[in-house]
């Protein structure tokens, strides 16, 4: 079974409830899945999984500088994470979620991370202004079930 690790930086809680409804989701698609705060997580993780899930809040369009340390020491694994299945989802206040989202993006495919767009929905990877509503609950789930879709595919 594909392992999936799901890392997140939350400062308000919105994030972190992203990031369990994306991991319950993924569970629900057969995956198996570890949902970590990225500050708990050890980036020798990253090898021990097929696919990998960062979340952050957004701060002045990018990622917190909790995510940003973390995929600024994942440096050391350079090579070692060619080929595994990448994505990515951000929140924020008011605006900036999809720049954060394309700034952990271009960190995973620095890695050699396959990264999938969605050409029918929203094309990075899950975003949410303000608290998490019904409408974000269903995006979680179809980009868990579209990730999860790949991963058994390349896996």
């Amino acid at each position: 079974m594909p392992g999936v690790l799901v890392l997140y930086d939350s400062h308000t809680g919105r994030t972190e409830s992203i990031a369990r409804r994306i991991a319950d989701a993924l569970r629900e698609q057969g995956l198996d899945v570890a949902c970590k705060m990225i500050q708990e997580t050890s980036v020798d993780e990253l090898l021990d999984v097929d696919g990998v899930i960062i979340g952050s809040p957004t701060y002045y369009g990018t990622m917190s500088a909790e995510t940003k340390r973390f995929l600024d020491e994942s440096v050391r694994h350079h090579t070692k994470l060619d080929g595994k299945i990448g994505a990515a989802f951000a929140t924020a206040g008011s605006t900036g979620q999809e720049t954060t989202v394309l700034s952990i993006l271009q960190a995973l495919l620095i890695h050699g991370m396959i990264i999938q767009g969605d050409c029918s929905g929203l094309h990075y990877g899950v975003t949410s202004v303000g608290d998490p509503d019904a409408e974000t609950d269903q995006r979680c789930v179809r980009f868990a079930r579209r990730y999860a879709g790949l991963i058994h595919r390349l896996c």
